[in-house]
């Protein structure tokens, strides 16, 4: 997450291309040239070149040779027409332009550069939330929908929403990403076994193709283009307004966590809670590992019990923390006590560890927050991320809990981060869609996300993520990764099985010059 380029938008002066035809380049990049005609807000001083050269992995740094900070979708427009070599002014079409790359960029929470353009144009989609303020979020007179200009936070989202009573119904974990972001790869969370990824609750987007075209799309309108969009990783458009599905608004959460020694329990429990009705399951389930060898947080528990846990970490090893809420307003407020007696007595953990917080809504939702102003504090949120995400089919998740928590995450000196472990439903995904899922009907999720913190290696730490890789492939266990980096044109063939054929059709359709988002490493 870099949130500097949204700060210096403020502070810095904008450079408009309005005299004379204009070189602009970054150190080591391509040339891009911008005419006169074009009109376009760029910025190429040495701060937001650097702001837009980096992102939250920490990991890759490639200049772009401009960035733009559009005021309207108009601008994109115009930018992507150019490097297609088709844009015409007063009437002429203009000689073809060189061929420069172009990425939208969010809140830069990418892990390996999948949002740069190394000498091209990143486009700073922050900017454009900002110049469509204060309608950045619009809510429907009926509080069903909210039109969201696509760099938006989702942060932002959900405090307008809240303001009508209403709310997206599911989530990331962390809400201090753009809405185009997260939609361009899925939006997963605790959420979404209930409801979804983020992309299966989108009702209309509006986006720039790489050809330039302005087009809205929905199930109905457009379809191939917003079926390829939503987790198309920005191959085929870029998204300038999202529709999303909002619903009745909670006002409070009792937010639990409930510990387990044995995995058999916790994975039967978990898979249990996801198959139950809305009226009397939870809203939101994640499991968690706490390991011996890594940083034990205690800091959900009661001070009184914080050292009984600490110390059933160490004599276990492994403590599997399932993490479930259920939302209530004053409306639910009887069926509550029935959801928490029903986890207090049909759940299979130890008794006694079984522990419950009653937070607002907002509060929970945005939880992830206060983690971060921590590690800011210590100084170890900006620094190295190689995280790995994957989807893991059921009917192998104790092969998968054997040979890589067990046999190699336990075996590690230290661990420096957390790991998610839960289950979601595959009927709550939309296959049509370009993000891939393993062919099961129940899969999990795995986010292994250490951070390379002081002496740590972050090369050590990939090591370990490619042998967990290696592992699965070893053992046939066909895992899908999310939010992944392939560098070889055969892992992302292998990686979208029989939607490949879809996804070049669709990137010829949309961007046959393959111009968008370069640093997903697809088409180069």
């Amino acid at each position: 997450m870099t949130t500097s380029l949204g700060l210096s938008i403020i502070t810095l002066v904008t450079l408009f291309i309005s005299l004379t035809p204009t070189l602009t380049k970054s150190e080591g990049g391509i040339d891009v040239f911008l005419p006169i005609s074009l009109n376009l807000t760029v910025r190429t001083d040495p701060f937001s070149i650097s702001a837009a050269s980096h992102d939250f992995g920490n990991i890759t740094d490639e200049n772009p040779g401009a960035v733009l900070c559009p005021s309207s979708p108009t601008e994109v427009s115009r930018l992507i027409r150019f490097a297609n070599g088709g844009f015409s002014y007063n009437g002429v079409l203009t000689s073809p332009a060189p061929t420069f790359k172009v990425a939208a960029r969010g809140q830069g929470h990418s892990l390996r550069g999948q949002a740069s353009a190394p000498g091209g144009v990143v486009v700073n989609m922050t900017c454009l939330a900002m110049a469509a303020k204060p309608a950045a979020v619009v809510i429907s007179a009926d509080g069903t929908y909210a039109d969201v200009a696509a760099g938006t936070m989702w942060v932002d989202v959900l405090k307008a929403a809240l303001e009508r009573g209403v709310s997206p119904v599911t989530w990331t974990d962390y809400l201090y990403l753009s809405v185009g972001g997260t939609l361009s790869n899925a939006g997963i969370g605790g959420q979404t076994f209930r409801h979804g990824p983020q992309i299966s609750n989108v009702h209309e987007l509006d986006v720039i193709t790489g050809k330039g075209e302005m087009m809205t799309c929905s199930l109905k309108l457009n379809p191939e283009l917003f079926y390829g969009v939503l987790g198309g990783l920005g191959q085929f458009g870029i998204i300038t307004r999202a529709r999303i599905a909002l619903g009745h608004a909670p006002t409070r959460v009792k937010w639990s966590r409930i510990l387990y020694s044995d995995f058999s329990a916790f994975k039967r429990d978990q898979e249990r809670l996801i198959s139950m009705t809305k009226d009397l399951g939870v809203d939101f389930l994640e499991g968690q590992l706490m390991m011996s060898n890594g940083i034990v947080d205690t800091s959900f528990f009661p001070l009184s019990d914080q050292t009984r846990v600490a110390s059933l970490v160490n004599d276990h090893r492994i403590i599997y923390v399932l993490e479930v809420a259920k939302y209530y307003d004053s409306t639910t407020l009887p069926i509550i006590d029935q959801v928490m007696d029903m986890l207090s007595r049909s759940l299979g953990f130890a008794p006694g560890l079984m522990f419950v917080q009653d937070v607002p809504y907002f509060d929970f939702l945005n939880r992830v927050r206060t983690e971060e102003e921590k590690l800011r504090s210590l100084g170890l949120w900006e620094v190295p991320h190689p995280w790995l995400n994957i989807f893991v089919p059921g009917s192998r998740i104790q092969d998968f809990h054997d040979g890589v928590i067990n046999g190699l995450l336990l075996n590690q000196t230290s661990t420096a981060g957390v790991t998610l472990f839960y289950p979601t439903n595959r009927n709550k995904w939309n296959n049509g869609m370009s993000t891939m899922s393993p062919d099961e009907d129940v899969f999990y999720v795995i986010g292994i996300l250490q951070s390379a913190g002081g002496s740590q290696n972050w090369q050590e730490l990939e090591n370990l993520n490619d042998k967990i890789i290696q592992f699965c492939e070893n053992s046939g266990i066909k895992i899908k990764e999310y939010l992944m980096h392939y560098t070889r044109k055969e892992d992302w063939i292998k990686h979208f099985g029989p939607k490949w054929g879809d996804f070049v059709r669709r990137k010829i359709m949309f961007d046959p010059k393959r111009l968008l988002s370069p640093g997903q490493d697809i088409f180069n």
